[in-house]
């Protein structure tokens, strides 16, 4: 009995690792692009944000969420406010006023800066080419971020040309998670 149990724990601890997102930096992300070209969905937090934690729980550990990004996209976790380094289209992006050990917030990374973030939790899409085609600024659950995740992911974005045409595919779209 006792090996029945543990066996199911490991089978239920093992799914529950497996639901996560393929987290990756944007570095990463860009050099997995030009090996084998895909969208990048990018998840622009910062370290106090509220939001940002409801966020990673609630909606990046949603079973559908996790399986429709690992599928159609490069998930890239960018903290706004960190040090990372990278280039992107010929420029070095770094955040020179970061503090290491900063309480609170920290400095605007400038890739955050160039990106013109101003709201967090923020969500952007890149194309192929890893150039940006929208953001996503604020709290989403799974089933108010699927249909960007789906017209992104299925390109449907570059049919639509007004607000007018996204308003109808709102009004048609018809969830799954």
């Amino acid at each position: 009995m006792k090996k029945i149990v543990l066996l199911l724990l490991a089978f239920v601890a093992t799914s529950i690792s497996a639901q996560e997102i393929n987290w990756m930096s944007m570095s990463d992300a860009l050099a997995a692009q030009k090996e084998s070209p895909k969208k990048i969905f990018m998840d622009v937090y910062t370290n106090w944000c509220g939001p940002c934690k409801l966020l990673d729980k609630n909606t990046f550990h949603n079973a559908d969420v996790v399986k429709y990004v690992n599928a159609n996209f490069y998930a890239v976790k960018f903290n706004a406010e960190g040090n990372d380094e990278f280039e992107y289209k010929g420029h070095t992006f770094t955040n020179p006023g970061y503090k290491e050990g900063a309480r609170g917030r920290n400095s605007q990374h400038i890739f955050a800066n160039s990106l013109k973030i101003s709201g967090y939790p923020s969500m952007i899409f890149f194309d192929e080419d890893s150039n940006m085609i929208f953001p996503v600024t604020g709290y989403y659950k799974p089933k108010e971020l699927e249909i960007y995740l789906k017209i992104v992911g299925t390109d449907y974005y570059k049919k639509i040309t007004s607000q007018d045409q996204f308003t109808e595919y709102q009004k048609t779209f018809k969830g799954t998670f």
